[in-house]
């Protein structure tokens, strides 16, 4: 079922889903941005179809709706373990085709990593339902249709493109039928919108030999990254975490410990016991991360890790492009075989 909204109508449906669920989508916030006077896109609540940002890309993810950077699993005492309550309300997070994508890499580790289900992750999945942002064009540094993930079929409530003032919205939770027909939307033939080209375009191999892990094109990486994590901070898929102990007492019998979002970038991440530290240098993690997103992930689960959302390009620093290093291993692999 498919509807055209005007700004009003589409206030009064976001209206009637707000009595139920928290909305979280991207929001422009001005001046708030990583220099002087930049503005930033991010995830934050909104109530009115005015604070989404459906012309922009948003430069971090919703990740941290699912996995905040700091989360308090429990609390203890010396004889008392309580699990930490978290908000139990339902929330309903807008989100483009690549994060759809990012969605089930993230539910694969989370979830369907071997027996073990992440508990504290699946209380927090249970409540989120998601709407799909159409794509009418693509943005900077996106590659998307290289990766596959420029279109998602299923797993949201409703589509909704931003055309000309309009919003076209393609339903397909026949329990808000009346929702929207309440709101006085024309109904009509409408499909979600999605890009079929980019402008940015790799090529992954479909085999990686290990004679890549020792070649010369990681060593550029030495010098040009800085650590600063920024790339895995905003990439969707990303899901490495620490442990961290608070404690409330000096004899640590009292505190509580918390889940903290980590990097293979940034240093200290691999050290061990003793002081040891795996891929000191910033090379060799390039090539870890590298390898991971568009290899080994793919040998466990059978897809890549990277959806293409091209943001890890955008946010970082010294202008390391996360695309150009995929077709340098692609090139790699193919003078290997030569």
């Amino acid at each position: 079922m498919g509807y055209t909204l005007t700004r009003s109508e589409f206030d009064q449906v976001l209206e009637g889903l707000s009595e139920k669920y928290r909305l979280y989508a991207p929001v422009l916030k001005k001046g708030q941005g990583r220099f002087t006077d930049t503005d930033v896109v991010i995830y934050d609540f909104v109530y009115s179809s005015s604070e989404i940002e459906f012309e922009k890309k948003s430069d971090y993810s919703f990740k941290e709706i699912l996995t905040p950077l700091s989360q308090t699993l429990f609390f203890f005492t010396e004889n008392v373990i309580k699990e930490a309550d978290i908000d139990d309300s339902e929330a309903i997070v807008f989100l483009r085709s690549c994060d759809m994508h990012a969605l089930k890499r993230l539910d694969q580790i989370y979830l369907h990593n071997g027996s073990h289900v992440d508990s504290f992750y699946k209380k927090i999945r249970d409540k989120l339902h998601f709407v799909l942002i159409g794509c009418t064009s693509s943005f900077q540094d996106c590659f998307c249709v290289s990766m596959g993930t420029n279109r998602t079929e299923d797993g949201y409530l409703f589509s909704v493109n931003f055309v000309d003032g309009r919003y076209d919205v393609d339903l397909k939770d026949a329990s808000l039928e009346e929702l929207f027909a309440d709101s006085g939307a024309a109904a009509g033939d409408v499909t979600a919108a999605y890009v079929t080209e980019n402008e940015v375009e790799v090529h992954v191999p479909e085999e990686i030999p290990n004679s890549v892990i020792g070649s010369d094109l990681w060593k550029e990486y030495d010098k040009r990254c800085v650590a600063c994590g920024r790339c895995n901070l905003v990439c969707p898929t990303c899901s490495c975490f620490t442990m961290q102990d608070a404690y409330y007492t000096d004899n640590g019998k009292v505190g509580e410990r918390r889940r903290v979002g980590a990097s293979c970038m940034i240093d200290g991440y691999s050290t061990v016991a003793g002081g040891g530290e795996y891929r000191k240098k910033h090379g060799e993690r390039m090539r870890f991360k590298t390898l991971h997103k568009i290899s080994d992930f793919r040998k466990r689960y059978g897809y890549d890790m990277c959806v293409g959302c091209g943001r890890c390009d955008d946010v970082c620093p010294e202008y390391i492009s996360f695309s150009n290093i995929i077709n340098k291993v692609d090139a790699a692999v193919k003078e290997g075989e030569q």
